[in-house]
Protein backbone atom coordinates (compact mmCIF):
# COMPACT_ATOMS: atom_id res chain seq x y z
CA UNK A 1 0.00 0.00 0.00
CA UNK A 2 1.02 3.60 -1.31
CA UNK A 3 1.26 6.38 1.37
CA UNK A 4 1.30 10.59 0.58
CA UNK A 5 1.82 12.71 3.25
CA UNK A 6 0.75 16.09 2.01
CA UNK A 7 -0.49 19.67 3.60
CA UNK A 8 -2.50 20.76 0.80
CA UNK A 9 -3.70 19.84 -1.91
CA UNK A 10 -4.93 22.26 -4.74
CA UNK A 11 -6.48 21.59 -8.06
CA UNK A 12 -4.49 22.23 -10.68
CA UNK A 13 -7.03 24.61 -12.83
CA UNK A 14 -11.01 25.52 -11.74
CA UNK A 15 -12.51 24.76 -8.55
CA UNK A 16 -13.17 21.33 -8.55
CA UNK A 17 -10.65 18.32 -6.80
CA UNK A 18 -11.48 14.72 -7.97
CA UNK A 19 -9.53 12.37 -5.86
CA UNK A 20 -9.53 8.64 -7.75
CA UNK A 21 -11.81 7.45 -10.74
CA UNK A 22 -15.14 6.68 -11.13
CA UNK A 23 -15.93 3.14 -8.68
CA UNK A 24 -13.14 3.78 -6.83
CA UNK A 25 -13.68 3.38 -2.62
CA UNK A 26 -11.91 5.59 -0.72
CA UNK A 27 -11.75 5.34 3.28
CA UNK A 28 -10.52 8.54 5.46
CA UNK A 29 -9.33 7.62 8.59
CA UNK A 30 -10.56 10.94 9.99
CA UNK A 31 -13.93 11.16 8.89
CA UNK A 32 -15.21 13.53 11.50
CA UNK A 33 -15.27 17.26 10.73
CA UNK A 34 -14.35 19.26 13.42
CA UNK A 35 -17.22 22.36 14.75
CA UNK A 36 -14.41 24.56 14.57
CA UNK A 37 -13.71 23.74 10.92
CA UNK A 38 -17.61 24.59 9.80
CA UNK A 39 -18.28 28.97 8.59
CA UNK A 40 -20.98 28.77 11.12
CA UNK A 41 -20.64 26.78 14.33
CA UNK A 42 -24.02 27.59 16.00
CA UNK A 43 -27.78 27.67 14.68
CA UNK A 44 -30.79 29.79 16.04
CA UNK A 45 -34.22 28.60 17.53
CA UNK A 46 -36.47 30.79 19.06
CA UNK A 47 -34.51 33.37 19.46
CA UNK A 48 -31.97 31.21 21.21
CA UNK A 49 -28.26 30.54 19.71
CA UNK A 50 -27.01 27.13 20.03
CA UNK A 51 -24.01 25.68 19.41
CA UNK A 52 -23.19 22.63 17.35
CA UNK A 53 -23.10 19.99 19.32
CA UNK A 54 -24.55 22.10 22.75
CA UNK A 55 -27.28 22.35 24.41
CA UNK A 56 -29.77 25.23 25.37
CA UNK A 57 -33.46 25.58 26.96
CA UNK A 58 -35.54 26.41 24.07
CA UNK A 59 -38.61 28.39 25.34
CA UNK A 60 -41.65 26.88 24.52
CA UNK A 61 -44.42 29.56 22.77
CA UNK A 62 -47.88 29.74 24.60
CA UNK A 63 -50.77 30.04 22.82
CA UNK A 64 -53.89 32.21 23.96
CA UNK A 65 -56.71 30.31 24.52
CA UNK A 66 -60.43 31.37 23.66
CA UNK A 67 -62.76 29.49 26.11
CA UNK A 68 -65.66 31.42 25.69
CA UNK A 69 -67.42 35.46 24.98
CA UNK A 70 -70.65 37.16 26.50
CA UNK A 71 -73.09 38.57 25.18
CA UNK A 72 -72.81 35.95 22.20
CA UNK A 73 -74.95 37.95 19.83
CA UNK A 74 -74.06 41.71 18.60
CA UNK A 75 -77.05 43.68 16.41
CA UNK A 76 -75.61 44.61 13.25
CA UNK A 77 -76.96 48.06 13.70
CA UNK A 78 -75.36 49.36 16.99
CA UNK A 79 -72.29 46.98 17.82
CA UNK A 80 -71.40 46.19 21.40
CA UNK A 81 -68.86 45.16 23.71
CA UNK A 82 -67.85 41.75 23.86
CA UNK A 83 -66.35 40.06 26.80
CA UNK A 84 -64.33 36.40 26.31
CA UNK A 85 -62.29 34.48 28.77
CA UNK A 86 -60.23 32.24 28.38
CA UNK A 87 -55.97 31.66 29.16
CA UNK A 88 -53.27 33.07 27.90
CA UNK A 89 -54.14 36.83 27.20
CA UNK A 90 -51.19 38.68 26.99
CA UNK A 91 -51.64 42.92 27.26
CA UNK A 92 -52.87 44.20 24.41
CA UNK A 93 -54.14 41.67 22.15
CA UNK A 94 -55.01 42.53 18.81
CA UNK A 95 -58.98 41.75 18.16
CA UNK A 96 -60.43 41.18 15.12
CA UNK A 97 -63.90 39.68 13.51
CA UNK A 98 -63.44 37.08 11.03
CA UNK A 99 -66.38 37.03 8.10
CA UNK A 100 -66.87 34.14 6.37
CA UNK A 101 -65.30 35.69 2.98
CA UNK A 102 -61.86 35.62 5.32
CA UNK A 103 -61.66 39.29 5.76
CA UNK A 104 -61.09 41.02 9.09
CA UNK A 105 -62.84 43.42 10.87
CA UNK A 106 -60.30 44.87 13.67
CA UNK A 107 -62.50 46.03 17.10
CA UNK A 108 -62.71 49.56 17.64
CA UNK A 109 -60.87 49.25 20.95
CA UNK A 110 -59.91 46.44 23.27
CA UNK A 111 -59.44 46.19 27.16
CA UNK A 112 -56.73 43.58 28.87
CA UNK A 113 -58.17 42.66 32.63
CA UNK A 114 -56.27 39.58 33.12
CA UNK A 115 -54.31 36.97 31.63
CA UNK A 116 -58.08 34.73 31.62
CA UNK A 117 -60.04 38.29 30.70
CA UNK A 118 -60.13 40.38 27.89
CA UNK A 119 -63.33 42.53 26.04
CA UNK A 120 -63.34 44.75 23.27
CA UNK A 121 -65.99 47.03 21.39
CA UNK A 122 -66.75 47.02 17.79
CA UNK A 123 -69.04 49.37 15.84
CA UNK A 124 -71.06 48.67 12.78
CA UNK A 125 -68.10 48.68 10.48
CA UNK A 126 -67.99 45.07 9.00
CA UNK A 127 -71.25 43.83 10.94
CA UNK A 128 -73.99 42.47 7.96
CA UNK A 129 -77.39 41.45 9.89
CA UNK A 130 -77.68 37.25 9.36
CA UNK A 131 -73.42 37.24 8.30
CA UNK A 132 -72.02 35.27 11.53
CA UNK A 133 -68.20 35.98 12.44
CA UNK A 134 -65.34 34.41 14.39
CA UNK A 135 -63.50 35.82 16.90
CA UNK A 136 -59.62 36.65 16.23
CA UNK A 137 -57.11 36.89 19.36
CA UNK A 138 -53.52 37.97 18.57
CA UNK A 139 -50.86 38.21 21.45
CA UNK A 140 -48.09 41.07 20.85
CA UNK A 141 -45.92 38.42 20.13
CA UNK A 142 -47.87 36.77 17.17
CA UNK A 143 -50.05 33.85 19.22
CA UNK A 144 -53.17 33.58 18.00
CA UNK A 145 -56.44 32.34 18.80
CA UNK A 146 -59.53 31.76 16.76
CA UNK A 147 -63.19 31.19 18.27
CA UNK A 148 -64.61 27.89 18.05
CA UNK A 149 -68.32 29.15 17.67
CA UNK A 150 -69.58 31.68 15.47
CA UNK A 151 -70.44 35.51 17.34
CA UNK A 152 -74.00 35.50 15.79
CA UNK A 153 -74.65 38.77 14.25
CA UNK A 154 -78.87 39.82 14.31
CA UNK A 155 -80.81 42.95 14.15
CA UNK A 156 -82.53 43.74 17.45
CA UNK A 157 -86.33 43.69 17.28
CA UNK A 158 -87.57 46.99 16.47
CA UNK A 159 -91.15 48.73 17.72
CA UNK A 160 -93.19 49.68 14.78
CA UNK A 161 -96.09 50.98 17.05
CA UNK A 162 -94.24 53.56 19.02
CA UNK A 163 -97.28 55.96 20.47
CA UNK A 164 -100.45 54.70 21.33
CA UNK A 165 -104.40 56.37 20.69
CA UNK A 166 -105.94 58.17 23.37
CA UNK A 167 -108.86 56.49 24.81
CA UNK A 168 -111.99 57.19 26.90
CA UNK A 169 -111.64 56.71 30.89
CA UNK A 170 -114.40 53.51 31.94
CA UNK A 171 -114.78 52.35 28.24
CA UNK A 172 -113.50 49.59 26.80
CA UNK A 173 -110.00 50.08 24.72
CA UNK A 174 -108.14 48.06 22.23
CA UNK A 175 -104.82 48.98 20.44
CA UNK A 176 -102.11 46.76 18.23
CA UNK A 177 -98.65 47.14 19.34
CA UNK A 178 -96.38 46.00 16.65
CA UNK A 179 -92.33 44.57 16.49
CA UNK A 180 -90.19 43.44 13.11
CA UNK A 181 -87.86 40.91 13.62
CA UNK A 182 -85.61 38.93 11.82
CA UNK A 183 -86.41 35.48 14.42
CA UNK A 184 -89.59 34.48 16.84
CA UNK A 185 -90.24 37.62 19.37
CA UNK A 186 -92.25 38.05 22.28
CA UNK A 187 -94.10 41.36 23.31
CA UNK A 188 -94.37 41.41 27.30
CA UNK A 189 -94.56 44.59 29.65
CA UNK A 190 -90.95 45.44 31.03
CA UNK A 191 -89.96 44.65 34.52
CA UNK A 192 -90.51 47.51 36.99
CA UNK A 193 -93.92 49.09 34.93
CA UNK A 194 -97.51 48.23 34.62
CA UNK A 195 -100.18 48.80 32.45
CA UNK A 196 -103.66 50.95 33.45
CA UNK A 197 -105.89 49.11 35.84
CA UNK A 198 -108.41 46.93 33.80
CA UNK A 199 -106.04 47.18 30.54
CA UNK A 200 -104.06 43.75 29.57
CA UNK A 201 -101.32 42.62 27.16
CA UNK A 202 -102.28 39.93 25.12
CA UNK A 203 -100.04 36.80 23.74
CA UNK A 204 -97.91 37.37 20.79
CA UNK A 205 -98.36 36.38 17.41
CA UNK A 206 -96.95 36.52 13.49
CA UNK A 207 -99.32 38.55 11.65
CA UNK A 208 -96.79 38.19 8.39
CA UNK A 209 -93.63 38.00 7.64
CA UNK A 210 -91.21 39.59 10.18
CA UNK A 211 -93.99 41.21 11.91
CA UNK A 212 -94.94 40.21 15.43
CA UNK A 213 -98.42 41.73 17.10
CA UNK A 214 -99.60 41.48 20.62
CA UNK A 215 -103.21 43.41 21.05
CA UNK A 216 -103.51 45.65 24.66
CA UNK A 217 -107.46 45.40 25.38
CA UNK A 218 -109.86 46.27 28.09
CA UNK A 219 -111.37 48.75 30.15
CA UNK A 220 -109.85 51.85 30.78
CA UNK A 221 -109.90 52.95 34.45
CA UNK A 222 -112.92 55.41 35.97
CA UNK A 223 -111.62 59.20 35.82
CA UNK A 224 -113.00 62.68 36.86
CA UNK A 225 -109.94 64.36 34.28
CA UNK A 226 -108.01 63.30 32.08
CA UNK A 227 -105.44 61.10 33.11
CA UNK A 228 -102.39 59.74 30.96
CA UNK A 229 -100.94 56.77 32.19
CA UNK A 230 -97.25 55.75 31.01
CA UNK A 231 -95.60 52.36 30.78
CA UNK A 232 -92.74 50.58 28.95
CA UNK A 233 -93.11 47.49 26.72
CA UNK A 234 -90.24 44.92 25.82
CA UNK A 235 -89.60 42.84 22.72
CA UNK A 236 -86.94 39.72 22.72
CA UNK A 237 -86.07 37.66 20.08
CA UNK A 238 -85.09 34.38 19.59
CA UNK A 239 -81.29 35.31 20.47
CA UNK A 240 -82.23 36.60 23.54
CA UNK A 241 -82.09 40.39 22.26
CA UNK A 242 -84.22 43.10 23.75
CA UNK A 243 -85.73 45.92 22.81
CA UNK A 244 -87.88 48.41 24.92
CA UNK A 245 -90.27 51.34 23.71
CA UNK A 246 -92.27 53.65 26.22
CA UNK A 247 -95.81 53.93 25.39
CA UNK A 248 -98.25 56.05 27.12
CA UNK A 249 -102.51 55.93 26.99
CA UNK A 250 -104.57 59.45 27.99
CA UNK A 251 -108.10 58.18 28.80
CA UNK A 252 -109.98 61.20 28.20
CA UNK A 253 -113.38 62.17 29.87
CA UNK A 254 -116.33 61.76 27.84
CA UNK A 255 -119.96 62.93 28.69
CA UNK A 256 -120.61 59.73 30.38
CA UNK A 257 -118.07 60.45 32.99
CA UNK A 258 -118.26 64.31 33.42
CA UNK A 259 -120.60 66.27 35.93
CA UNK A 260 -124.31 66.35 35.30
CA UNK A 261 -126.10 68.93 33.99
CA UNK A 262 -128.44 71.48 35.30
Amino acid sequence: MSKIEVDQIIPQSGTNLQIGEAGDSLTFQNSVIPNSALANGQITINGVSVSLGGSATIPTETQPVISSFTPTVIDADVGGTITITGQNFASIPKVELQRANGAFQSATSVTFTSATTISFTTGTAGLTNGQNVRILVTNPDGNAARSSSDLVVSDGPVFVTTSLANGEANVSYSANVDVTADSATTIALNSGSSLPSGISLGSTSNVSGTTYRAVLSGTLPAAGSETTYNFTLKATDAQSQVTTQALSITAEVGINNSGGFC
